[in-house]
């Protein structure tokens, strides 16, 4: 009997955190969606979207926009843009975002192009390598509300002061993102804080 009560403590407390922690997150995800800060930073990054050709998707085009807007602001002297190609792409998403943002007035010497990242890791681990090698050591992130709390996440995880501005335009702002994407950027946040997060750490103390 007293078996039973404790093994029906377990299963009530396991079943309360499954309930409890992901509500939390999904709070805490929307919080920062609402609640973003942009500080003056070193630089300026734009998390690589869909591109077609050369010719950025709204997605991409919104981020584009809002880092634009930033720069003019002065609040960092510098963009890197940054995401690989999809197979078969004739270019990549870090060389689209460079090229738009040359074309609406950015000089060159501003910008700084790394075509590598498929995922939010990936493009994180390539645009902080770049940022110790120039001596940069603070970033404004751009990208899409919801995603503003992961971004942050692993940009401080890997030792940079970051603050996100997430784009004000387009399908994936605040104005249209539904509830589905902010579930999914919940479980993304999640998944990274309880397995990506182990392998970040790894990693750095092998580099040790």
């Amino acid at each position: 009997m007293l078996m039973f009560k404790v093994l029906r403590k377990v299963i009530s407390a396991i079943l309360l955190i499954a309930i409890v922690v992901p509500l939390f997150t999904l709070g805490k995800t929307w919080f920062a969606a609402h609640n973003s800060t942009v500080r003056k930073s070193d630089v300026i990054v734009v998390l690589g979207a869909a591109q077609f050709n050369g010719r950025p998707s709204s997605a991409l085009r919104a981020r584009l926009v809002e880092a634009k807007r930033v720069y003019d602001l002065g609040f960092a002297p510098m963009i890197i843009t940054v995401g690989a190609g999809a197979p078969g792409d004739r270019t990549t998403e870090a060389a689209s975002s460079k090229a738009w943002l040359l074309s609406h007035g950015i000089q060159a010497s501003a910008i700084t192009a790394i075509p590598k990242g498929r995922d939010t890791l990936v493009s994180t681990q390539s645009y902080i390598a770049e940022m110790k090698r120039k001596g940069f050591h603070s970033v404004i992130i751009v990208t899409d509300p919801y995603h503003c709390l992961r971004a942050m996440t692993m940009a401080n995880d890997l030792g940079a002061k970051s603050s996100c501005s997430p784009v004000r335009t387009g399908a994936n702002s605040l104005l249209h993102a539904d509830l589905h994407y902010l579930i999914r950027e919940t479980g993304a946040y999640l998944a990274y804080v309880t397995l990506g997060r182990r392998g970040i750490h790894l990693s750095d103390h092998l580099d040790q």
